[in-house]
Protein backbone atom coordinates (compact mmCIF):
# COMPACT_ATOMS: atom_id res chain seq x y z
CA UNK A 1 0.00 0.00 0.00
CA UNK A 2 0.76 3.68 -0.41
CA UNK A 3 2.87 4.46 2.73
CA UNK A 4 1.60 7.31 5.15
CA UNK A 5 3.91 9.26 6.94
CA UNK A 6 6.80 7.40 6.38
CA UNK A 7 9.95 10.19 5.48
CA UNK A 8 12.09 7.17 3.81
CA UNK A 9 9.64 7.26 1.16
CA UNK A 10 8.31 10.18 1.37
CA UNK A 11 8.43 10.47 -2.75
CA UNK A 12 9.19 8.21 -5.75
CA UNK A 13 10.14 10.62 -8.57
CA UNK A 14 8.89 8.34 -12.02
CA UNK A 15 10.65 9.39 -15.07
CA UNK A 16 8.23 8.36 -18.22
CA UNK A 17 9.99 7.72 -21.92
CA UNK A 18 7.26 7.68 -24.30
CA UNK A 19 7.08 8.42 -28.00
CA UNK A 20 4.07 10.51 -28.56
CA UNK A 21 2.11 13.58 -31.12
CA UNK A 22 -1.22 13.06 -29.53
CA UNK A 23 -3.07 12.37 -26.25
CA UNK A 24 -4.59 9.01 -27.20
CA UNK A 25 -3.97 5.89 -26.15
CA UNK A 26 -0.63 5.18 -23.88
CA UNK A 27 -0.27 9.04 -23.38
CA UNK A 28 -3.53 9.43 -22.30
CA UNK A 29 -3.11 7.04 -19.83
CA UNK A 30 -0.15 8.49 -18.79
CA UNK A 31 -1.50 11.98 -18.54
CA UNK A 32 -4.51 10.59 -16.50
CA UNK A 33 -2.32 9.20 -14.09
CA UNK A 34 -0.51 12.14 -13.35
CA UNK A 35 -3.61 14.31 -13.35
CA UNK A 36 -4.47 11.69 -10.37
CA UNK A 37 -1.46 11.95 -8.75
CA UNK A 38 -1.76 15.72 -8.52
CA UNK A 39 -4.92 15.17 -6.77
CA UNK A 40 -4.09 12.33 -4.27
CA UNK A 41 -1.15 14.68 -3.28
CA UNK A 42 -3.50 17.69 -2.44
CA UNK A 43 -6.13 15.28 -0.98
CA UNK A 44 -3.59 13.01 1.20
CA UNK A 45 -0.33 15.32 1.94
CA UNK A 46 0.95 12.76 4.34
CA UNK A 47 0.94 10.29 1.86
CA UNK A 48 3.52 9.07 -0.67
CA UNK A 49 4.04 11.26 -3.78
CA UNK A 50 4.55 9.98 -7.08
CA UNK A 51 6.35 12.77 -8.93
CA UNK A 52 6.47 11.90 -13.04
CA UNK A 53 8.83 14.27 -15.72
CA UNK A 54 8.55 12.98 -19.49
CA UNK A 55 11.03 12.22 -21.89
CA UNK A 56 10.03 12.66 -25.49
CA UNK A 57 11.24 12.27 -29.01
CA UNK A 58 10.89 15.20 -31.87
CA UNK A 59 12.40 14.50 -35.16
CA UNK A 60 13.58 17.28 -37.41
CA UNK A 61 11.41 18.12 -40.34
CA UNK A 62 8.37 16.06 -38.85
CA UNK A 63 5.42 17.72 -37.58
CA UNK A 64 6.51 17.94 -34.38
CA UNK A 65 8.57 20.74 -35.35
CA UNK A 66 5.63 22.68 -37.24
CA UNK A 67 5.79 25.79 -34.67
CA UNK A 68 8.43 27.91 -33.81
CA UNK A 69 10.27 27.17 -30.82
CA UNK A 70 10.48 30.24 -27.70
CA UNK A 71 13.50 31.50 -27.56
CA UNK A 72 13.13 33.79 -24.84
CA UNK A 73 16.19 33.56 -22.32
CA UNK A 74 15.22 30.14 -19.60
CA UNK A 75 15.03 31.12 -15.68
CA UNK A 76 16.82 27.87 -15.04
CA UNK A 77 17.51 24.02 -16.23
CA UNK A 78 14.04 23.05 -16.34
CA UNK A 79 12.82 26.43 -18.09
CA UNK A 80 15.46 25.39 -20.81
CA UNK A 81 14.08 22.03 -21.48
CA UNK A 82 10.42 24.17 -21.82
CA UNK A 83 11.94 26.24 -24.68
CA UNK A 84 13.17 23.07 -26.92
CA UNK A 85 10.98 23.33 -30.25
CA UNK A 86 8.50 20.54 -29.71
CA UNK A 87 5.20 22.44 -29.66
CA UNK A 88 2.73 19.23 -30.39
CA UNK A 89 -0.35 18.34 -28.88
CA UNK A 90 0.96 15.80 -26.05
CA UNK A 91 3.62 17.96 -25.00
CA UNK A 92 1.24 21.45 -24.92
CA UNK A 93 -0.90 18.56 -22.82
CA UNK A 94 2.08 17.59 -20.43
CA UNK A 95 3.59 21.26 -19.86
CA UNK A 96 -0.36 22.39 -19.34
CA UNK A 97 -0.65 19.88 -16.54
CA UNK A 98 2.76 21.18 -15.06
CA UNK A 99 5.04 18.32 -15.80
CA UNK A 100 8.52 18.64 -16.48
CA UNK A 101 9.08 17.77 -20.48
CA UNK A 102 12.51 17.00 -21.82
CA UNK A 103 12.53 16.84 -25.56
CA UNK A 104 15.34 14.91 -27.53
CA UNK A 105 15.87 15.33 -30.68
CA UNK A 106 16.60 13.02 -33.26
CA UNK A 107 17.51 12.70 -37.07
CA UNK A 108 16.08 9.42 -37.27
CA UNK A 109 13.90 6.87 -35.81
CA UNK A 110 16.76 4.87 -34.19
CA UNK A 111 19.15 7.95 -33.46
CA UNK A 112 22.44 6.51 -31.67
CA UNK A 113 22.48 10.30 -30.30
CA UNK A 114 19.15 9.58 -28.40
CA UNK A 115 20.98 7.39 -25.70
CA UNK A 116 23.42 9.82 -25.07
CA UNK A 117 20.78 12.47 -24.08
CA UNK A 118 18.53 9.89 -22.49
CA UNK A 119 21.30 9.34 -20.41
CA UNK A 120 22.07 12.61 -19.32
CA UNK A 121 18.64 13.21 -18.83
CA UNK A 122 18.23 10.69 -16.04
CA UNK A 123 21.51 11.96 -14.84
CA UNK A 124 19.82 15.54 -14.07
CA UNK A 125 16.18 14.00 -12.92
CA UNK A 126 17.50 11.03 -10.93
CA UNK A 127 14.51 9.02 -10.68
CA UNK A 128 13.56 6.01 -8.54
CA UNK A 129 12.00 4.48 -11.11
CA UNK A 130 12.21 4.66 -15.78
CA UNK A 131 8.83 3.75 -17.20
CA UNK A 132 9.18 3.46 -21.07
CA UNK A 133 5.82 3.30 -23.22
CA UNK A 134 6.08 1.40 -26.73
CA UNK A 135 8.53 -0.51 -28.08
CA UNK A 136 10.99 2.04 -29.08
CA UNK A 137 11.20 3.12 -25.55
CA UNK A 138 11.48 0.05 -24.47
CA UNK A 139 14.87 -0.25 -26.86
CA UNK A 140 16.25 2.91 -25.99
CA UNK A 141 16.02 1.96 -22.13
CA UNK A 142 18.05 -1.41 -22.97
CA UNK A 143 20.51 0.22 -25.32
CA UNK A 144 21.17 2.87 -23.09
CA UNK A 145 22.52 0.45 -20.58
CA UNK A 146 19.84 2.21 -17.97
CA UNK A 147 18.33 -0.69 -17.35
CA UNK A 148 21.86 -1.41 -15.30
CA UNK A 149 20.87 1.25 -12.65
CA UNK A 150 17.98 2.07 -12.54
CA UNK A 151 14.43 0.47 -11.73
CA UNK A 152 12.65 -0.15 -14.62
CA UNK A 153 8.75 -0.91 -15.76
CA UNK A 154 7.97 -1.11 -19.78
CA UNK A 155 4.29 -0.57 -20.67
CA UNK A 156 2.74 -2.69 -22.95
CA UNK A 157 -0.58 -1.66 -24.81
CA UNK A 158 -0.62 -4.23 -27.49
CA UNK A 159 0.85 -3.74 -30.90
CA UNK A 160 -0.04 -2.80 -34.65
CA UNK A 161 0.18 -5.08 -37.07
CA UNK A 162 -0.48 -3.13 -40.18
CA UNK A 163 2.25 -3.93 -42.63
CA UNK A 164 5.58 -6.57 -42.69
CA UNK A 165 7.38 -3.51 -41.51
CA UNK A 166 5.62 -2.43 -38.37
CA UNK A 167 5.46 -6.46 -37.33
CA UNK A 168 9.51 -6.41 -37.46
CA UNK A 169 9.34 -3.53 -35.64
CA UNK A 170 7.68 -5.10 -33.13
CA UNK A 171 9.85 -8.05 -32.63
CA UNK A 172 12.61 -5.47 -30.97
CA UNK A 173 10.44 -6.09 -27.54
CA UNK A 174 11.72 -9.59 -27.71
CA UNK A 175 15.10 -8.20 -27.12
CA UNK A 176 14.33 -5.30 -24.82
CA UNK A 177 11.21 -6.66 -22.08
CA UNK A 178 12.80 -9.20 -20.96
CA UNK A 179 15.24 -7.13 -19.09
CA UNK A 180 12.48 -4.90 -17.50
CA UNK A 181 12.12 -5.22 -13.65
CA UNK A 182 8.65 -5.25 -14.28
CA UNK A 183 6.33 -5.31 -17.40
CA UNK A 184 2.66 -3.71 -16.92
CA UNK A 185 0.09 -4.60 -19.38
CA UNK A 186 -3.21 -3.32 -19.80
CA UNK A 187 -5.21 -7.39 -20.00
CA UNK A 188 -4.69 -11.19 -19.27
CA UNK A 189 -4.79 -11.83 -22.96
CA UNK A 190 -1.57 -9.67 -23.26
CA UNK A 191 -0.01 -11.08 -20.53
CA UNK A 192 0.14 -14.43 -21.54
CA UNK A 193 1.27 -13.30 -25.56
CA UNK A 194 4.23 -11.81 -23.32
CA UNK A 195 5.01 -15.15 -21.36
CA UNK A 196 4.52 -17.13 -24.29
CA UNK A 197 6.15 -14.93 -27.49
CA UNK A 198 8.13 -12.02 -26.19
CA UNK A 199 10.12 -14.06 -23.24
CA UNK A 200 8.50 -11.92 -19.95
CA UNK A 201 8.80 -14.72 -17.01
CA UNK A 202 5.42 -14.83 -15.61
CA UNK A 203 7.12 -12.69 -12.37
CA UNK A 204 7.55 -10.16 -14.48
CA UNK A 205 4.00 -9.37 -15.30
CA UNK A 206 1.08 -7.14 -13.86
CA UNK A 207 -2.10 -6.59 -15.43
CA UNK A 208 -3.57 -3.22 -14.92
CA UNK A 209 -6.66 -2.04 -16.95
CA UNK A 210 -7.23 1.63 -17.84
CA UNK A 211 -8.72 4.24 -15.99
CA UNK A 212 -11.52 6.92 -17.28
CA UNK A 213 -12.65 10.12 -16.35
CA UNK A 214 -16.57 11.25 -15.87
CA UNK A 215 -15.97 14.94 -14.88
CA UNK A 216 -17.07 16.30 -18.28
CA UNK A 217 -20.70 15.90 -18.73
CA UNK A 218 -22.41 14.48 -22.29
CA UNK A 219 -24.37 17.95 -23.69
CA UNK A 220 -27.27 16.48 -25.41
CA UNK A 221 -27.35 19.82 -27.58
CA UNK A 222 -24.15 19.20 -28.96
CA UNK A 223 -25.26 15.52 -30.15
CA UNK A 224 -27.99 17.43 -31.69
CA UNK A 225 -26.20 20.09 -33.70
CA UNK A 226 -23.39 17.28 -34.91
CA UNK A 227 -26.30 15.17 -36.36
CA UNK A 228 -27.58 18.26 -38.09
CA UNK A 229 -24.11 19.32 -39.48
CA UNK A 230 -23.55 16.05 -40.54
CA UNK A 231 -26.62 15.87 -42.28
CA UNK A 232 -28.25 12.59 -40.27
CA UNK A 233 -32.13 12.49 -39.15
CA UNK A 234 -33.68 12.89 -35.96
CA UNK A 235 -35.56 9.60 -36.27
CA UNK A 236 -31.87 8.19 -37.76
CA UNK A 237 -30.29 5.79 -34.96
CA UNK A 238 -26.33 6.44 -35.03
CA UNK A 239 -23.83 3.13 -34.83
CA UNK A 240 -20.53 5.05 -33.46
CA UNK A 241 -17.16 3.24 -33.99
CA UNK A 242 -13.63 5.27 -33.56
CA UNK A 243 -10.10 4.74 -34.05
CA UNK A 244 -7.24 4.03 -36.18
CA UNK A 245 -8.48 2.49 -39.84
CA UNK A 246 -5.95 -0.45 -39.46
CA UNK A 247 -6.50 -4.29 -40.37
CA UNK A 248 -7.03 -5.24 -36.50
CA UNK A 249 -9.31 -2.49 -35.73
CA UNK A 250 -11.62 -4.28 -38.30
CA UNK A 251 -13.53 -1.28 -40.08
CA UNK A 252 -14.41 -3.42 -42.84
CA UNK A 253 -16.16 -6.30 -40.47
CA UNK A 254 -18.29 -2.96 -39.37
CA UNK A 255 -19.26 -2.45 -42.52
CA UNK A 256 -19.93 -6.01 -43.56
CA UNK A 257 -22.01 -5.74 -40.33
CA UNK A 258 -24.68 -2.86 -41.74
CA UNK A 259 -25.26 -4.50 -45.00
CA UNK A 260 -26.42 -7.51 -42.74
CA UNK A 261 -28.62 -5.31 -40.67
CA UNK A 262 -30.07 -3.20 -43.41
CA UNK A 263 -31.56 -6.03 -44.74
CA UNK A 264 -32.43 -7.99 -41.30
CA UNK A 265 -34.22 -4.77 -40.30
CA UNK A 266 -35.44 -3.18 -42.77
CA UNK A 267 -37.56 -1.01 -40.90
CA UNK A 268 -34.71 0.29 -38.81
CA UNK A 269 -33.43 3.51 -40.08
CA UNK A 270 -29.62 4.05 -39.54
CA UNK A 271 -26.31 5.40 -40.15
CA UNK A 272 -22.78 4.49 -39.17
CA UNK A 273 -20.63 7.54 -37.89
CA UNK A 274 -17.09 6.62 -38.14
CA UNK A 275 -14.60 8.56 -36.22
CA UNK A 276 -10.52 8.49 -37.86
CA UNK A 277 -8.67 7.52 -40.61
CA UNK A 278 -5.81 5.04 -41.74
CA UNK A 279 -4.45 3.00 -44.44
CA UNK A 280 -7.94 1.10 -44.29
CA UNK A 281 -10.35 3.44 -45.43
CA UNK A 282 -9.90 2.85 -49.50
CA UNK A 283 -10.49 -0.70 -48.91
CA UNK A 284 -13.81 0.01 -46.15
CA UNK A 285 -15.32 2.54 -49.15
CA UNK A 286 -15.06 -0.49 -51.40
CA UNK A 287 -16.87 -2.82 -49.58
CA UNK A 288 -19.28 0.06 -48.58
CA UNK A 289 -19.84 0.21 -52.43
CA UNK A 290 -20.16 -3.60 -53.55
CA UNK A 291 -22.94 -3.83 -50.34
CA UNK A 292 -24.90 -0.60 -51.97
CA UNK A 293 -24.36 1.20 -48.41
CA UNK A 294 -22.15 3.93 -48.47
CA UNK A 295 -24.73 7.03 -48.31
CA UNK A 296 -25.45 4.99 -44.58
CA UNK A 297 -21.48 5.93 -43.66
CA UNK A 298 -20.70 9.24 -42.49
CA UNK A 299 -16.82 9.45 -41.69
CA UNK A 300 -15.56 12.47 -39.50
CA UNK A 301 -12.03 12.38 -40.41
CA UNK A 302 -9.36 12.82 -37.11
CA UNK A 303 -11.70 13.63 -33.90
CA UNK A 304 -9.94 15.61 -31.21
CA UNK A 305 -13.31 15.90 -28.82
CA UNK A 306 -15.10 12.93 -29.02
CA UNK A 307 -18.52 14.23 -26.75
CA UNK A 308 -20.89 15.34 -28.98
CA UNK A 309 -19.41 12.02 -31.14
CA UNK A 310 -21.46 10.11 -27.85
CA UNK A 311 -24.11 12.59 -27.42
CA UNK A 312 -25.10 12.08 -30.87
CA UNK A 313 -24.54 8.05 -30.43
CA UNK A 314 -27.56 5.91 -30.00
CA UNK A 315 -24.67 2.53 -29.97
CA UNK A 316 -21.21 2.59 -29.84
CA UNK A 317 -19.56 -0.26 -32.21
CA UNK A 318 -15.98 -1.73 -31.26
CA UNK A 319 -16.02 -4.55 -33.53
CA UNK A 320 -11.92 -4.99 -33.15
CA UNK A 321 -9.64 -8.68 -33.82
CA UNK A 322 -6.96 -7.06 -30.98
CA UNK A 323 -7.96 -4.98 -27.91
CA UNK A 324 -6.28 -4.22 -24.75
CA UNK A 325 -7.85 -2.22 -22.28
CA UNK A 326 -9.40 0.23 -25.16
CA UNK A 327 -10.23 4.08 -24.16
CA UNK A 328 -12.89 4.38 -26.77
CA UNK A 329 -15.36 1.40 -24.25
CA UNK A 330 -14.28 3.51 -21.54
CA UNK A 331 -15.71 6.33 -22.64
CA UNK A 332 -18.41 5.03 -24.21
CA UNK A 333 -19.47 3.35 -20.85
CA UNK A 334 -18.71 6.62 -18.99
CA UNK A 335 -21.27 8.72 -21.75
CA UNK A 336 -24.07 5.89 -20.90
CA UNK A 337 -23.76 5.01 -24.77
CA UNK A 338 -24.72 1.07 -24.84
CA UNK A 339 -21.65 -1.12 -26.60
CA UNK A 340 -21.11 -3.81 -28.81
CA UNK A 341 -18.31 -5.10 -29.21
CA UNK A 342 -15.71 -8.21 -29.96
CA UNK A 343 -14.84 -10.73 -27.30
CA UNK A 344 -11.26 -10.08 -27.86
CA UNK A 345 -8.70 -9.23 -25.64
CA UNK A 346 -8.90 -7.40 -22.72
CA UNK A 347 -12.89 -6.72 -23.48
CA UNK A 348 -14.52 -9.66 -21.61
CA UNK A 349 -12.05 -9.08 -18.79
CA UNK A 350 -13.44 -5.19 -18.90
CA UNK A 351 -17.72 -5.66 -19.32
CA UNK A 352 -20.04 -8.97 -19.24
CA UNK A 353 -21.88 -10.38 -22.05
CA UNK A 354 -25.72 -8.86 -21.34
CA UNK A 355 -24.69 -7.27 -18.47
CA UNK A 356 -22.75 -4.14 -19.25
CA UNK A 357 -22.34 -4.61 -22.78
CA UNK A 358 -23.38 -7.04 -25.61
CA UNK A 359 -19.86 -9.03 -27.10
CA UNK A 360 -20.07 -11.40 -29.91
CA UNK A 361 -17.36 -12.94 -31.65
CA UNK A 362 -14.28 -11.57 -33.70
CA UNK A 363 -14.98 -11.62 -37.26
CA UNK A 364 -18.68 -13.06 -37.53
CA UNK A 365 -20.10 -9.99 -38.93
CA UNK A 366 -23.73 -11.77 -39.15
CA UNK A 367 -23.69 -12.06 -35.06
CA UNK A 368 -22.44 -7.96 -34.52
CA UNK A 369 -25.25 -7.32 -36.75
CA UNK A 370 -27.47 -9.47 -34.94
CA UNK A 371 -26.13 -7.41 -31.95
CA UNK A 372 -26.38 -3.84 -33.00
CA UNK A 373 -30.14 -4.75 -34.23
CA UNK A 374 -31.24 -5.42 -30.56
CA UNK A 375 -29.89 -2.42 -29.05
CA UNK A 376 -30.91 0.00 -31.74
CA UNK A 377 -34.52 -2.04 -31.11
CA UNK A 378 -35.01 -2.90 -27.48
CA UNK A 379 -35.26 0.26 -25.39
CA UNK A 380 -35.07 -1.13 -22.08
CA UNK A 381 -31.86 -3.37 -23.23
CA UNK A 382 -30.10 -0.24 -24.09
CA UNK A 383 -30.67 1.23 -21.44
CA UNK A 384 -29.55 -1.66 -18.82
CA UNK A 385 -26.42 -2.22 -20.40
CA UNK A 386 -25.75 2.30 -20.36
CA UNK A 387 -26.45 2.31 -16.78
CA UNK A 388 -24.41 -0.63 -15.54
CA UNK A 389 -21.18 0.01 -17.66
CA UNK A 390 -21.31 3.82 -16.10
CA UNK A 391 -21.74 2.26 -12.79
CA UNK A 392 -18.46 0.82 -13.54
CA UNK A 393 -16.83 3.65 -14.36
CA UNK A 394 -17.23 5.12 -11.03
CA UNK A 395 -15.83 1.92 -8.88
CA UNK A 396 -13.39 -0.22 -10.84
CA UNK A 397 -12.33 2.21 -14.15
CA UNK A 398 -12.07 5.44 -11.70
CA UNK A 399 -9.05 7.28 -11.70
CA UNK A 400 -8.13 7.24 -7.90
CA UNK A 401 -8.15 3.27 -8.14
CA UNK A 402 -5.56 3.15 -10.84
CA UNK A 403 -3.86 6.14 -9.15
CA UNK A 404 -3.21 3.75 -5.72
CA UNK A 405 -2.64 0.61 -7.92
CA UNK A 406 0.01 1.93 -10.02
CA UNK A 407 1.16 4.12 -7.08
CA UNK A 408 1.70 1.06 -4.97
CA UNK A 409 3.42 -0.83 -8.08
CA UNK A 410 6.00 1.93 -8.67
CA UNK A 411 7.07 1.66 -4.64
CA UNK A 412 7.20 -2.23 -4.74
CA UNK A 413 9.70 -1.76 -8.11
CA UNK A 414 11.55 1.17 -6.46
CA UNK A 415 12.94 -0.92 -3.82
CA UNK A 416 14.02 -3.61 -6.16
CA UNK A 417 17.57 -1.89 -6.28
CA UNK A 418 19.64 -1.32 -2.88
CA UNK A 419 20.17 1.80 -3.61
CA UNK A 420 16.82 3.16 -3.83
CA UNK A 421 16.17 4.22 0.09
CA UNK A 422 18.93 6.46 -0.36
CA UNK A 423 16.64 7.86 -3.51
CA UNK A 424 13.59 7.54 -1.62
CA UNK A 425 14.91 9.84 1.27
CA UNK A 426 15.65 12.91 -0.59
Amino acid sequence: MISQGNPKSSRIKVLALVEAEVVTGAAKSLLDFCRAAQEHAARAPGETRIETSVATFVRAGSRRDAAPPDTSPPASIDDAHHTMPAPNQFVAAARELGLIVDVIPERFRFDPRVLTELRRIVAERRPHVIVSYHVKSHFVVKASGLWRHYPWVAFHHGYTTTDLKMRAYNYLDRWSLPSADRVLTVCEAFARELSERKGVRPEQLRVQHNSIRREDAIDPLAGRALRSRLGIAEDEKVILAAGRFSREKAHVDLIEALGHLRREYPALRARLLIAGDGPERARMDRLAAQLRISESIVYAGQVRDMRPFYAAADVMALPSHSEGSPFVLLEAMAARVPVVATAVGGVPEMVRHEESALLVPARASRQLAAALGRVLSETELARRLADRAFALTATRYAPEAYFRALADFYVETAQIRSNTESFCSE
